[in-house]
């Protein structure tokens, strides 16, 4: 007992009999506490160690009682012993914590580590020195840097962003007073949200296209009367119900500033055709402010003039394709000749040699190739070549009566006779081709072509020019330089001589 005292004594200054008796130093954090034992144990049951823990670490035992936080979604929170993971009197520099980075499940805390979180080290997000539990599991702890909405929103960020990426929000535009359809839906944020303000972006239409608004605002601001989201030209405006004016044809697809050309719709503009197209009316108003009698809405040019009802003259074959100003020279209500004579006067090349009308040889659809004059009701039929040679070859003069009806009369120059034998040229000669002759000289001129005769030619008899010399039928007559008997068997060659051959003659 002395000695035990003595020890006592010398050792006061070092603290109470419980520090003595302590296994090894507590943490830095735990100095405090370590006067007395009985601040964290209870030397009557050691099962209250915890709950004593728990009375000075009241932000742990809000998370065990809520069942949140890393302690308090551990598999035995509320029933485990703090100093199963906690132990102490290890000296002052000692882990208590003894937490393991690389192995903490972070899915035991209120943030779960995904998408570009999993890859981060844990000091991007826990500052050095302080607390872990004191990192927020909110975006905005670490994020606010980064909020391009300058704190304009409200809502959690992960409403629209997702833990992959920052960029590229998910935002519902339908929960907003505004729903995005149409062309808006592509449109980026910035497009409406200028300088990614939010709060103060329009809602109606001509609060973003006043600029666009080709009206001036003089159709108002209730853009939705006429235009969809879909497509701002596209507009949907009820022009005759709002004007009395159809838009029908062409006029449908015009642009409106077309005809509301000053831009201001209150405007008054004409109603009829004359009214616009006046500069456009190629007849130079000759035939009235009544466009519509010819004209239609699709297209300006193709009429749908009845000129047979109107005027008794129907527009057919090539009249059906003239302008109207070929014919309608002057005023409209010019009366205007029915009859081909009248207009074509001057185009006529028979002058007035020729009686009838012009319909009975020539039609309408070509004055020169649509003739239909019947030449076999002539006195000259068209045979053969003459079916396809043009008039002007026979007819070489305006009056058509003139013309010959003998095969002489046109062919003189072509007569290698030189009219020796008459003017009767079809006698040997085809319509069909002057070359085709067919004369017949057994039948014709009573001598028969046979042997080596067959194959002479004519010129090799007749010598002199035909019709000045009757030819003899007599060999003598043309053999007789061949004779070499000199005459002294008489005239009668074929006594011993035949046609197909001079020699060989028969003595018996």
């Amino acid at each position: 007992m002395t000695v035990l005292i003595s020890l006592f004594a010398t050792q006061a200054h070092a603290g109470s009999v419980e520090t003595l008796l302590m296994p090894g130093k507590v943490s830095k954090a735990h100095i405090k506490q370590e006067e007395s034992c009985g601040n964290c144990h209870d030397r009557t049951n050691k099962v209250t160690q915890t709950s004593l823990c728990l009375d000075c670490h009241k932000d742990v035992a809000e998370d065990v009682r809520q069942h949140s936080n890393f302690h308090g979604r551990m598999p035995n929170a509320g029933s485990g012993e703090c100093r199963a993971c906690h132990s102490e009197h290890k000296g002052r520099d000692a882990d208590i914590t003894q937490l393991d980075q690389a192995q903490f499940d972070h899915a035991l805390t209120q943030l779960p580590l995904e998408g570009a979180h999993a890859s981060l080290d844990c000091s991007a997000c826990h500052k050095r020195g302080e607390p872990w539990r004191k990192a927020t599991p909110s975006c905005v702890s670490c994020h606010k840097p980064d909020d391009a909405h300058r704190g304009q929103f409200t809502q959690s960020c992960g409403e629209c962003h997702s833990s992959l990426s920052w960029t590229g929000g998910k935002f519902d535009h339908d929960k907003t007073e505004f729903k995005l359809t149409g062309a808006h839906l592509p449109v980026t944020c910035d497009a409406c949200h200028v300088g990614g303000r939010y709060k103060t972006t329009p809602k109606s239409c001509i609060g973003c296209h006043a600029t666009d608004d080709e009206h001036r605002g003089s159709r108002g601001s209730d853009c939705a009367k006429c235009h969809t989201s879909k497509e701002w030209k596209t507009a949907k405006y009820d022009h005759l119900k709002e004007t009395g004016y159809a838009l029908l044809g062409v006029h449908a697809d015009i642009d409106c500033l077309a005809c509301h050309r000053s831009g201001n719709y209150k405007d008054k503009i004409p109603k009829d055709c004359d009214g616009c197209h006046r500069a456009d009316d190629s007849h130079a108003r000759r035939f009235g402010p009544k466009c519509e009698d010819c004209h239609d809405n699709d297209k300006w040019h193709p009429v749908l003039y009845d000129h047979l009802k109107r005027h008794k003259f129907a527009l057919e074959g090539a009249h059906a394709k003239l302008d109207c100003h070929t014919c309608h020279i002057t005023n409209a209500a010019a009366k205007l000749p029915e009859d081909c004579e009248g207009c074509h006067r001057s185009e006529n090349p028979h002058s007035e040699k020729v009686t009838g009308k012009c319909a009975d040889c020539h039609g309408q659809n070509s004055w020169r190739a649509d003739m239909k004059f019947d030449h076999d009701l002539s006195q000259f039929p068209l045979l053969g070549l003459h079916r396809v040679v043009s008039c002007v070859q026979c007819h070489t003069t305006q009056a058509f009566g003139d013309a010959p009806v003998t095969c002489n009369g046109c062919h003189a120059h072509d007569d290698v006779h030189n009219g020796g034998l008459g003017e009767k040229c079809d006698t040997c000669h085809s319509p069909n081709g002057w070359k085709l002759w067919q004369f017949d000289h057994a039948r014709d001129a009573h001598f028969p072509l046979l042997g080596a005769h067959s194959k002479l030619i004519c010129s090799d008899c007749h010598r002199q020019p035909p019709g000045t010399q009757k030819m003899s039928q007599e060999c003598d007559s043309c053999h007789h330089q061949d004779d070499r008997h000199l005459g002294q068997y008489g005239v009668q060659c074929g006594r011993c001589h035949s046609t197909y051959s001079w020699k060989g003659a028969r003595t018996q």
